[in-house]
C-alpha cells in the first residue's frame, strides 16, 4: 500500500505480516527531524543502542516481501468475507452498529458494536467458542477504557468487537462465527436482564 503524501514517520510490527514477533520497524522520512529516545552510541548513526538482531531483521524483511507479493490475492479472498460479516451481523444481530466505511477500509478488518453488551464479556464468550477477536480499537486493546478512537468517530465504544481475518481464516470459520454470534449476544443480554430485543 503506498504511503500517503506528507508522511513523516512509519512504525510497524513484523508479526502483523507473518514475520518474527519482537521485531519492529521504524522508517523516518528523509528531512524529518527525529531524535532517538535511547542513549546514543556509534551504531546506526546513533539511532539504536546495542546490536541489531540481524537474523530476525532479515526474516522480517523476507516475510514482508512475501506478504507484499500475496497482498492482492489475499485482499481479493478476504474482502468478500468481511463484506459477509458486515452484512450478516447488521441483519441478524439486533441493536448492532457496524463501524467504518463499507468501501474505503482495510480488506481484512471489521468492527461492530453491540448495544446492551459489555465488550470484554462478549470477547470472553467468543473466546470460549474458539474465536480470537479483540475489543475496542487496536490503539486501546491493552486497556479497559473505552476507545478514544471509536468515540472520535462518533460510534459506540462499548460492546465492541474487532475481527481481523488472516491468511489462515477460512470461509467455514466465518460461517461458524456468523452462526454462533447472534445466540451468544442474545444470551449475554438475557444474563444482563435485557430482554425483548
Amino acid at each position: 500500500m503506498p504511503l500517503p503524501a506528507g508522511w513523516s514517520v512509519l512504525t510497524a510490527s513484523a508479526h502483523k505480516w507473518g514475520g518474527p514477533p519482537g521485531v519492529g520497524l521504524l522508517a523516518v522520512r528523509k528531512g524529518t527531524r527525529w531524535e532517538s529516545p535511547w542513549p546514543a552510541d556509534e551504531r546506526e548513526g546513533g539511532r539504536t543502542p546495542g546490536s541489531v538482531n540481524l537474523p530476525a531483521v532479515v526474516a522480517a524483511a523476507a516475510s514482508l516481501r512475501a506478504a507484499a507479493a500475496d497482498a492482492a490475492a489475499e485482499e481479493a479472498r478476504l474482502a468478500p468475507l468481511v463484506d459477509r460479516i458486515r452484512t450478516r451481523v447488521a441483519a441478524e444481530v439486533p441493536d448492532v452498529e457496524v463501524v467504518g466505511d463499507p468501501v474505503l477500509r482495510l480488506p481484512h478488518l471489521v468492527t461492530f458494536s453491540c448495544l446492551y453488551v459489555d465488550g470484554e464479556t462478549l470477547l470472553h464468550a467468543l473466546d470460549r467458542r474458539g474465536f480470537a477477536v479483540s475489543s475496542g480499537s487496536s490503539c486501546t486493546s491493552s486497556t479497559l477504557r473505552p476507545s478514544h478512537v471509536l468515540e472520535a468517530m462518533g460510534v459506540l465504544s462499548h460492546g465492541n468487537v474487532r475481527v481481523s481475518l488472516h491468511r489462515e481464516t477460512t470461509e467455514a470459520d466465518v460461517e461458524r462465527f456468523l452462526a454462533e454470534l447472534p445466540g451468544i449476544v442474545a444470551g449475554l443480554r438475557a444474563e444482563a436482564g435485557v430482554v425483548g430485543l
